[in-house]
């Protein structure tokens, strides 16, 4: 076979380092953000923060010239005045002054322990109760597996029947109705309805701390130990023969019924707060909405000036090339946190220059947009939108919103319009939450409302859209009680 030299010309995409880091910024959220500009403040010794009130930060330059004038000038009682010895009955606030008085003038003290403090959980709260309850040894150690066993809503994860079987390799004469006695009392616990084994014995445990002198408690009871299906289905003429009572003694019933809470432990399990940083804020004036940047997701960062004079040109020293090498990176990493911004304010810009009318009107005048059309006019990748609109969010005045819902697909109307999906589920909302509750709107009694709107959308359409925003059927909607 010979050998022969051939020169070919061609184009590829070759991922540097800096498009690496544009895209992984591009992509962040604005917490991932702040957690990467820190960590780049923290490894970068040429990149500082710039402070909008008083211009950049002091530099390392002056904060030499402060340690170099700390020794010539000091203060009547710094340290290079303390005395060898303190007399006998003298304090150390009687020769210094308190250097940790406040700076400003409030006086309070600060009670940093009130404001940040570990969650409460409904199992802290059991046991905290567990100990002040007298148990002997042995029953301490039974309700302590019943409280482990009870989830976050006040339930039961595990039967009596596994607690007692759990319990017989500890204890080898256990008995079945010691863990059952032991179970009573833990369900005498507040809240009231906790440790239940199901929804029955969960409503029927709340009835019973209530005063025997409540009124209907007796065929509340009755209701949720025998007859809580025919309750959930609404069948009213069964209950009425059941309970032989009247439809207003019926009613009151219910009524009782309804004040129980359904999930006890929810009341007491707290979780901590998650906030939303929003992106972008979206205002208008002068009738023309405006979309600008949250100034605070990002602080602006800028080269250390005293660090980049000195790096000498014609010098290859180990430091010289680290410090070369930071600059570089350095410049890299404010170019692409710039791009990233340009390119996060263009497709917010786009996006609210289209969906205007939901800005003015809410979600039922949602447009469809797909990422395509905003990639078409920045005349960017769809890709690149896709990564832009992840995890980023609008201050606007219907909400703070995520970029991805202004994203949706799109029915035919009669007149050869489009419809948002977006707004299709707005009007099935609106339809649900004003109908009758008596005769519930059936999916085809929907669809047919959209028809009568010139909206094609059929009824397996409008079932999907009523499971994805959680609204049970017809039959599970009606409110006869």
């Amino acid at each position: 076979m010979k050998q022969s030299l051939n020169l070919r010309l061609g184009q590829q995409l070759t991922m540097t380092p800096q498009l690496q880091q544009a895209i992984k910024l591009l992509q962040m959220s604005t917490l991932d953000l702040q957690q990467e500009i820190q960590q780049a403040l923290e490894s970068n010794i040429m990149l500082e923060i710039t402070d909008d009130e008083g211009g950049p930060r002091e530099g390392i330059l002056a904060s030499e010239k402060k340690l170099e004038n700390t020794d010539t000038f000091t203060s009547e009682g710094s340290q290079t005045n303390i005395p060898d010895e303190l007399p006998v009955d003298s304090s150390w606030d009687d020769i210094y002054e308190n250097s940790a008085a406040p700076v400003s003038g409030n006086t309070d003290t600060v009670e940093f322990e009130s404001q940040r403090t570990n969650s409460s959980t409904l199992l802290d709260h059991l046991l905290w109760q567990l100990e002040l309850t007298p148990f002997s040894e042995r029953d301490h150690a039974i309700a302590m597996a019943v409280i482990d066993s009870v989830n976050e809503d006040g339930y039961l994860s595990s039967s009596p029947t596994d607690i007692y079987e759990g319990l017989q390799n500890q204890f080898v004469d256990l008995d079945f109705d010691e863990v059952n006695a032991v179970l009573h009392r833990v369900q005498q616990f507040d809240p009231a309805g906790v440790a239940a084994i199901d929804l029955s014995d969960c409503l029927r445990l709340q009835l019973l701390q209530l005063p025997e002198s409540t009124a209907y408690r007796r065929e509340a009871l009755l209701v949720v130990t025998r007859y809580l299906k025919l309750l959930a289905t609404h069948e009213q003429a069964k209950l009425l023969k059941k309970l032989d009572v009247s439809e207003r003694e019926l009613t009151d019933i219910v009524s009782l019924i309804r004040t129980l809470d359904p999930k006890p432990g929810a009341q007491i399990q707290e979780s901590d707060s998650e906030y939303v940083i929003p992106d972008v804020y979206v205002t208008k004036h002068n009738d023309q909405w405006v979309v600008n940047l949250n100034p605070d997701i990002a602080p602006k960062l800028r080269i250390n000036p005293f660090y980049s004079t000195l790096i000498k040109r014609a010098d290859n020293s180990k430091d010289n090339v680290c410090m070369k090498d930071h600059l570089q990176e350095a410049k890299w990493f404010i170019k692409n946190l710039h791009n990233r911004n340009d390119t996060l304010l263009r497709v917010a810009r786009s996006i609210v220059e289209k969906q205007t009318a939901f800005l003015d009107h809410g979600s039922i005048a949602m447009k469809p947009m797909v990422l395509r059309d905003i990639a078409e006019e920045l005349k960017l990748h769809e890709s690149t939108i896709s990564r832009v609109t992840t995890h980023k969010f609008m201050h606007t005045p219907n909400g703070i919103i995520e970029f991805k819902y202004f994203f949706s697909s799109h029915v035919s109307t009669k007149d050869g319009g489009e419809c948002s999906s977006t707004a299709i589920r707005s009007f099935i909302k609106e339809l649900i939450d004003n109908e009758n509750q008596g005769r519930p709107l059936s999916d085809s009694k929907i669809a047919d409302f959209l028809q009568a709107k010139g909206i094609n959308v059929a009824r397996r359409t409008i079932a999907k859209y009523r499971e994805a925003m959680l609204i049970s059927s017809s039959s599970q909607r009606k409110r006869i009680l």
